[in-house]
């Protein structure tokens, strides 16, 4: 009796095999007649009972008819899922014929993102279409992250914070190979794509000095993205933990150090962000912006021989930092505060005031040398409207006329 229980159910599953191919011969012809809808309805039918016992050709059949389907009915997310499952079996007989579909569907979905994105501004189209890209091709890995920055530009927040998650999940980093040379004519370094491109440039003559690098990584990038989307949510707890987790992974990345630092800033924590500025420091002592930065912290905090200290060493560092050294004559002139204060108290004294007088003037003299440099380095409307009134109080008269000129040419 058990025998003949096996004998039966041998028997069941050779007819379902029979059924399976004739379903799959029916689904094809429907494709062949453009009856996309029937083609659909068949392989629907037949996709349970597949899936749990069919052979492997019948399967690999069943996901190229239903991937071809699909994609002429522009569903390219079921077609790619169809393709990729098929892709993925070691049963190839149908790869070959799925291939160039796939690639046409992804060749017209990228080029859709690229159009909505450039020419359309439709960034949360843009940011849909880039990661049905992605789907579709999931080596090509820099069109998710092509769509979290759209879904950013989009303020469509959850997509784009799921769209970086999943590149944090598959490891992406961004880095590319670069095959980079100096234009002859104009001097400037250009990344000529491929190296037999590059190559063929410095033969030609046109191209001088080859060379070979990598790309910066998008991790530290990423990582604040998905921060600064949080934040934007109002999920700072959060937007600070994303941080803190990344920068346990890898304690001496500078950029995420400072991404955490600059989120301190925005939220207005600088005692937190001069914490983390001290780290940085001793990261990269030789980094003048760092420096800078305490100066600016100290500076806001009221103290002075601090933030001065910080912008001397950055100048130090970088001998033509015109911001640091505006910021030196700020630190100087801040002093003038306390002594224009006393002087409003002592309007009828006038010896008193005529003391007060030669020490704000004494004030100005120091400040002077740091805000002539930050004017000759970097000159602006400000320095230059702060040297005229320098050298006004200060009685040089040729200079002041000087700057008085060259302030009404700037306004």
């Amino acid at each position: 009796m058990k025998n003949q229980i096996l004998a039966l159910s041998l028997g069941l599953m050779s007819l379902g095999a029979v059924a399976q191919k004739s379903e799959l011969k029916d689904a094809e012809k429907a494709i062949k007649k453009q009856d996309f809808t029937t083609a659909l309805n068949t392989l629907k039918s037949i996709e349970g009972s597949l899936m749990m016992n069919g052979e492997d050709k019948y399967k690999s059949k069943f996901y190229f008819l239903k991937g071809k389907a699909l994609a002429a009915k522009k569903d390219y997310k079921g077609a790619a899922e169809s393709f990729n499952a098929l892709l993925a079996m070691k049963e190839g007989k149908y790869a070959g014929e799925a291939q160039p579909i796939l690639n046409q569907m992804i060749q017209e979905v990228s080029n859709k993102a690229v159009d909505l994105y450039n020419n359309k501004k439709d960034y949360k189209g843009a940011a849909e279409s880039f990661y049905l890209t992605y789907v579709l091709s999931p080596r090509d890995t820099s069109f998710a992250y092509n769509a979290a920055v759209s879904a950013t530009q989009a303020q469509d927040y959850d997509k784009a914070v799921e769209y970086y998650k999943e590149l944090q999940r598959i490891g992406y980093t961004g880095i590319e190979t670069q095959y980079l040379a100096t234009n002859k004519a104009t001097g400037k370094v250009e990344d000529l794509g491929s190296k037999q491109q590059r190559d063929l440039m410095v033969k030609s003559g046109s191209y001088v000095k080859p060379e070979t690098k990598a790309s910066e990584s998008k991790t530290a990038t990423i990582v604040k993205n998905v921060a600064l989307i949080l934040k934007e949510q109002g999920k700072t707890d959060e937007a600070i933990e994303a941080l803190a987790e990344a920068r346990k992974a890898n304690p001496k990345d500078l950029n995420l150090l400072l991404n955490e630092a600059d989120m301190y800033v925005k939220l207005g924590k600088m005692d937190k962000f001069g914490e983390l500025m001290n780290e940085a420091i001793a990261l990269d002592p030789s980094n003048p912006t760092l420096f800078y930065n305490l100066g600016v912290v100290n500076f806001n905090q009221g103290r002075m021989e601090d933030a001065k200290k910080y912008y001397e060493k950055a100048v130090e560092l970088k001998p033509d930092y015109a911001d640091a050294y505006m910021n030196l004559a700020v630190v100087v002139l801040d002093q003038e505060k306390a002594i224009v204060e006393e002087m409003n108290k002592n309007l009828n004294n006038f010896k008193k005031y005529d003391e007060l007088a030669a020490k704000q003037k004494e004030v100005y003299k120091q400040a002077l040398p740091f805000l002539e440099k930050a004017d000759g380095l970097k000159r602006s409307v400000d320095t230059v409207k702060t040297l005229m009134n320098l050298y006004e109080v200060l009685e040089m008269s040729d200079k002041a006329s000087e700057y008085r000129e060259l302030y009404k040419s700037m306004k």
